[in-house]
Parts: structure tokens; C-alpha cells; sequence
């Protein structure tokens, strides 16, 4: 839901796991990451991976990358439901786009 803590709690995470010396990636679909909060939070945001993708595809393309380099300990999402198609984001207003955003978490959780 809507305003329920989800972010928050994703930077307690990161802030936690970087004080043990994790490295920490941040995928920001919703474009909505506040540096100064998530400083409060505890979050060196100097040392966090933060990538802002323009479509759901790009966020999980990035999200395999970071997965896959083994380079990473901690991969935030923000969040799923930000997650749009890239055929919504370039389809023309009013047009039926049913079940694109359940295919695409679909391919991702393969």
C-alpha cells in the first residue's frame, strides 16, 4: 500500500547492511529517492548504487546485471508497482494495456 513505510524500511535495510560492510544497489523506479532522508535513516548515499530506470524493463534488466557481477549484497527495488512497461510509457494515451505489467514480473521471476 500507498504510504505504508516500504521505503523506509528498504533504507533501514541498506543502512544496517552497510555498516557491515555490505555494498548496497538501489533501483529507484518511482524516481522518488531523497539523499537527505535516507542520510537521516543511517544511509552512507556516497557509497549506495542508485540507478533511476525509465521503464520496468530497463529496472530489471539492471537488477540481472548487478545479480549476475556478484558484486552486489543488497538490491532494492522501489518499488514494484512503479515498474511500467515500456510499451505503456510509448503507447498513446487510452489504449488497452492489459496484463503488461504481469508478464513483465512474470519474465522477471524466472
Amino acid at each position: 500500500p500507498e504510504s505504508s513505510g516500504k521505503t523506509t524500511m528498504t533504507l533501514s535495510v541498506i543502512a544496517e547492511a552497510q555498516k557491515a560492510g555490505a555494498t548496497c544497489a538501489f533501483v529507484d523506479a518511482e524516481h522518488a529517492l531523497d539523499p537527505d532522508y535516507a542520510g537521516k535513516l543511517g544511509v552512507n548515499v556516497d557509497d549506495l548504487l542508485v540507478s533511476q530506470p525509465d521503464t520496468g524493463e530497463q529496472a530489471l534488466e539492471i537488477t540481472d546485471m548487478l545479480v549476475r557481477s556478484n558484486a552486489v549484497d543488497v538490491i532494492i527495488v522501489d518499488s514494484v508497482a512503479a515498474l511500467v512497461p515500456k510499451a505503456e510509457i510509448e503507447g498513446e494515451m487510452g489504449d488497452a494495456h492489459v496484463g503488461l505489467q504481469a508478464r513483465l514480473m512474470s519474465q522477471a521471476l524466472r
